[in-house]
C-alpha cells in the first residue's frame, strides 16, 4: 500500500505510463505485460507488489491502447502469479514444501515443468488476442491528451524508472523481502521530493492515504487515485477473518471430512492430482484465504501421496498449481479482493483472460494421469517417512 502511493506520488507510475504508451504497441503489448510481470514478480516473489506498481502502469497503458481492461488485468494476472510461484522469494513458494516436506529449489525445479508450458500457451494466447488489435486505428488524440495530463500533472524522467530496477536489483542480490520493499518505499517517497517537489507531509499523506490524482482528465485521475497503508486495512481484516474461520472450520474437523471424500476418489495417481487440486480449489472457495488453500491439503493429502511411492514434489507441485493460482480468481479470496482493490477489475470479469491461471491446473493433472515427470519417492525419503509415522504412533 505504501509503496503504491509513494511510488504515483513521485511520478514513478507515471512516468512507466508515460514511456509504455510511446514504445508498446497494440500487436504485442499483451504478451510484453505477461511477460514483464512474470520477470518483477519472479524478483519480488510477490504478485501484489506487481500488480500494484507495474501492473498500474501497464494497465493505463493499455486504456491508452484501446485494449480493454479486463484483457490487460488477465495478462498482468498471469504473470503476477507466475512469478509468485517460481520465486524463492514468495511466501507460497516456500510453505508448499514445507507442508509436503520437499525441498524448495526442488520444488521449483519441479514447478517449471508445469508452470513453464502453461506460460508459453498463455502467451501464445495473448499473442493472437493481440493480433486482434494489430490493426485498429490507435485513438492518437486520446494518447495525446493522457501524456499531455501525465507531463502536467508529473515532473516525467527516465530517472524515475530507477526505484523499481533497485528494488528488483535489491532482491536478486538476496536482500530480504521486507527491507527490500520498505526500500523501494524510502525511494518513492525521496523522489517525490526530489522530482516532484513534494513536502514531508505530502509523503506521509501519500503513504498512509493514498495519492489522489487531480490532472483534470477523468482516465488519468482514476487511474492514479490509489494506494496507502489505510487502503490495504480491509484486505487485512479480510485476512484475518478468513483465517479466523478457516481455523474454526479445520479445528472442527468440517474441512477434513470434505477432502476425505474427495480422497475417496482418488483410486489412482492421476485422480489423486485430481483430489488435490480440487481440494485446493474448494478450500479457496469455503475459506477465502490463499495460505489455507496449500497447508489444509497439504496435511490432508502428505500420507496419500506418500503410501502411492509419490515423491513429496509431486504434491507441493499439485498444492501450488491449484492452490496459489486459482486464489485471484475468486472475488471473496483475499488475493481476488486485492487485485480487485489494486486494479478496479473484478475477478469475475479478468478470470477468463487469465490463461496461465486458467491452464495450470489442467496442466498439472494431464501429468498426474500420463505421469509425466511424477516422481517416485527415493530409498532415503521412503525410509524417512516410514520413521515418521512410526514417531508418530509413538506418540
Amino acid at each position: 500500500g505504501m509503496i503504491i502511493g509513494t511510488w504515483i506520488l513521485g511520478g514513478v507510475v507515471p512516468t512507466m505510463i508515460y514511456y509504455g504508451l510511446q514504445i508498446l504497441s497494440p500487436a504485442i503489448f499483451l504478451v510484453a505485460t505477461a511477460i514483464i510481470c512474470s520477470v518483477v514478480s519472479l524478483a519480488t516473489g510477490s504478485s501484489w507488489t506487481t500488480a500494484g506498481t507495474v501492473g498500474i502502469a501497464l494497465l493505463g497503458v493499455g486504456q491508452g491502447l484501446g485494449i480493454p481492461v479486463a484483457i490487460v488485468a488477465g495478462a498482468i494476472i498471469s504473470g503476477a502469479y507466475f512469478g509468485d510461484k517460481m520465486s524463492p522469494l514468495s511466501d507460497t513458494t516456500n510453505l508448499a514444501p514445507a507442508m509436503a516436506g520437499s525441498n524448495l529449489f526442488d520444488h521449483i525445479r519441479h514447478m517449471a515443468l508445469t508452470t513453464g508450458p502453461s506460460l508459453l500457451i498463455a502467451l501464445v494466447l495473448y499473442g493472437f488476442i493481440g493480433m486482434r488489435y494489430a490493426g485498429q486505428s490507435v485513438n492518437d488524440s486520446q494518447i495525446a491528451d493522457i501524456l499531455t495530463a501525465l507531463s502536467n500533472g508529473f515532473n516525467i524522467n527516465l530517472l524515475l524508472l530507477l526505484p523499481p530496477v533497485l528494488v528488483i536489483a535489491m532482491v536478486i542480490f538476496k536482500v530480504p523481502a521486507i527491507p527490500g520493499l520498505i526500500g523501494g518505499v524510502l525511494l518513492g517517497s525521496l523522489f517525490a521530493v526530489a522530482f516532484q517537489g513534494a513536502d514531508f507531509g505530502s509523503v506521509i499523506d501519500a503513504a498512509n492515504y493514498g495519492f489522489v490524482s487531480e490532472t483534470g482528465l477523468e482516465l488519468v485521475d482514476n487511474l492514479l487515485s490509489r494506494g496507502g497503508m489505510q487502503d490495504m486495512m480491509w484486505t487485512v481484516s479480510l485476512i484475518i477473518t478468513a483465517l479466523s474461520f478457516g481455523g474454526i472450520l479445520e479445528s472442527t474437523g468440517m474441512l477434513g471430512v470434505v477432502a476425505g471424500n474427495i480422497l475417496k476418489l482418488a483410486v489412482n495417481t492421476g485422480s489423486l492430482v485430481v483430489a488435490t487440486v480440487v481440494s485446493c480449489f474448494v478450500v479457496n472457495i469455503i475459506t477465502g484465504e490463499q495460505y489455507l488453500s496449500v497447508v489444509i491439503p497439504g496435511r490432508m493429502f502428505k500420507d496419500a501421496y506418500a503410501d502411492r511411492g509419490l515423491a513429496p514434489v509431486n504434491l507441493s507441485r499439485a498444492l501450488e498449481d491449484s492452490g496459489t493460482i486459482t486464489s485471484p480468481l475468486i472475488p471473496w479470496n483475499t488475493c481476488g479482493a486485492f487485485m480487485y482493490g489494486t486494479l478496479g477489475v473484478h475477478p469475475f470479469a479478468y478470470a477468463p483472460y487469465a490463461f496461465l491461471n486458467l491452464i495450470n491446473p489442467f496442466v498439472s493433472i494431464f501429468y498426474g494421469f500420463t505421469g509425466i515427470s511424477m516422481i517416485k519417492m527415493t530409498d532415503a525419503e521412503i525410509a524417512a517417512y516410514e520413521a515418521s509415522k512410526h514417531h508418530s504412533v509413538a506418540k
